[in-house]
């Protein structure tokens, strides 16, 4: 089949996972699976993004993408973040570690020069809408350029930007909210099955659903309703290609975490993640990306040393508990499978139901 002038045999992508979950090796199996895999550029360095995409490149010929997050302006509220940073204090010294909340844009140009010089198939952005310089910049390199987002107005904010598809992402989805303004309540947005129609009924390029997608059913769910392809992470976190820490992939399968939802606690920026005990201690953690996560970073990467699940960022989205400990390209064929054959019935189902209506000779009078 066809996925943005891509060829593939399964309408299903592997979401890119920064900070970790995403490697080569897994976006190579999701490709060679017949799903179109995806790097996470985001807290890599150039370099870094470059050695990754030559890794997999070396893993597989099938088309892959990578992904940017296109950087946030300095916090407009400096005493918020210096009040939140205060209240951690006291986890900062359980830790022996400094708050440090800088900022940065992520290496932003650098990533583009990469992607500009040595083009991959598909280039999409989390985090906010490039402008349609950058867009035309990656085109005319031969990218197709993917936006994500979160409303129907994000939509046509992408769209008008030159975008050739769009990601929805409902608010099922783990880690970061891709929204454009992260300055909303934190259990704002739209639901997939909400998102999804909304987005197809407003914008004309292809649209790539996303957020608690975990089987075939979920991909002929969202297919159903017009995307073109199912964007799936949390389903691959537990497989052994993905690089997310073992107290993560513990964490999953583990009875004491009961549930997600929405925080601004680890990283300044609405996402979902397991709730654990520093997601209850700390809600009220202002929108202020990325700066209290370079704050956090010494701290989470501490907590993990030590094996404490209650201190870092678990993100997961609401699907976690399907999430299996099998190869991500037995994940991704189990639900090509599933999807296909859920199609097969539909279509044998709607030819058996049309019933040929039998039309008596007309005799003449």
């Amino acid at each position: 089949m066809d996925l943005l002038g891509l060829p593939v045999r399964w309408p299903i992508i592997g979401a890119p996972m920064a900070g970790g979950p995403s490697t080569p090796a897994l976006a190579a199996a999701v490709c060679n699976a017949g799903g179109l895999g995806f790097l996470a550029g985001g807290y890599r360095t150039a370099e870094a993004l470059g050695d990754e995409i030559s890794e997999l490149r070396a893993l597989t010929r099938a088309p892959f993408g990578v992904n940017v997050f296109v950087p946030q302006g300095p916090t407009l509220d400096e005493l918020g973040v210096i009040a939140y940073l205060a209240g951690l204090r006291a986890e900062a010294d359980r830790f022996g570690v400094d708050l440090q909340p800088t900022w940065d844009d992520d290496g932003w140009q650098d990533k583009l020069d990469l992607l500009v010089d040595d083009p991959v198939p598909v280039v999409s952005f989390t985090f906010g809408c490039p402008a349609p310089e950058v867009v035309s910049l990656l085109r005319d390199a031969g990218s197709r350029v993917v936006i994500t987002v979160t409303s129907p107005v994000e939509a046509h904010m992408a769209v008008d930007a030159g975008a050739d598809a769009v990601v929805g992402q409902g608010t099922e989805a783990g880690g970061h909210q891709a929204t454009f303004d992260d300055g909303v309540p934190l259990e704002s947005g739209m639901g997939a099955a909400t998102l999804v129609p909304a987005i197809r009924r407003t914008v004309d390029v292809p649209l790539i659903a996303a957020g608690g997608l975990v089987s075939g059913a979920h991909v002929a769910a969202v297919v159903a309703m017009g995307a073109v392809a199912a964007q799936v992470g949390t389903a691959l976190l537990r497989s052994p290609e993905s690089g997310a820490h073992a107290v993560h992939k513990a964490a999953l399968i583990h009875s004491g975490f009961d549930g997600t939802a929405m925080t601004r606690a680890f990283s300044g920026r609405r996402a979902r993640g397991l709730v654990n005990r520093f997601m209850r201690a700390h809600p009220d953690a202002p929108s202020a990306y990325p700066e209290i996560n370079n704050a956090t970073r010494a701290l989470r990467r501490a907590a993990l040393h030590q094996g404490d699940p209650h201190t870092v960022n678990l993100w997961a989205g609401t699907g976690y508990a399907r999430s299996e400990d099998r190869p991500a390209g037995e994940i991704i064929t189990r639900m090509g499978i599933e999807f296909d054959g859920i199609v097969r019935a539909a279509v044998h189902h709607a030819g058996a139901a049309i019933t040929p209506i039998s039309v008596p000779p007309h005799t003449p009078r």
